[in-house]
């Protein structure tokens, strides 16, 4: 089983997202057994709501379900608790680091498209097209680094 922790800034649009994506491609490939995907805020913002409308409408645009979700804080635990804890932007992993300590498990997304840039947080450019777009290619990437 791999493990997947994917974080941003509240939990509601980019790692839902990002959850919502991967869960996707593994079930469509008939993997979902092999993995455990989740996501979590690096801020205490959001806790208990359900993933931002404008995530939840990218989403149906690609015909991909939302999965049911809350939004949760990463805690110090989710550090044993995962294999991969990948987070949207450079903040989110300079958070992840403060929440988390030291750890190998930390990385960013699209580090996995070799790019060292951010997914853009929608919340502030309200472009969720760009932000899945980003989102697909990084978990098509990180995908294809685990399966291969």
């Amino acid at each position: 089983m791999i493990r997947i922790l994917f974080v941003c800034h509240g939990n509601i649009c980019r790692s839902t997202m990002a959850q919502s994506v991967l869960q996707n491609m593994v079930n469509n490939l008939g993997l979902a057994d092999r993995f455990e995907i989740n996501s979590a805020a690096t801020s205490t913002e959001e806790i208990g709501n359900p993933p931002h409308y404008g995530t939840v409408e990218e989403l149906r645009r690609h015909s991909i379900p939302t999965v049911p979700h809350r939004a949760r804080q990463l805690t110090r635990s989710d550090e044993s608790d995962y294999d991969y804890i990948i987070g949207m932007d450079s903040a989110n992993i300079r958070n992840m680091r403060r929440i988390l300590g030291s750890s190998d498990k930390i990385y960013k997304l699209m580090s996995f498209a070799d790019m060292e840039k951010d997914v853009a947080d929608p919340w502030y450019t309200g472009d969720f097209a760009r932000t899945y777009a980003d989102v697909k290619l990084g978990c098509e990437k990180l995908l294809e680094k685990l399966s291969g």
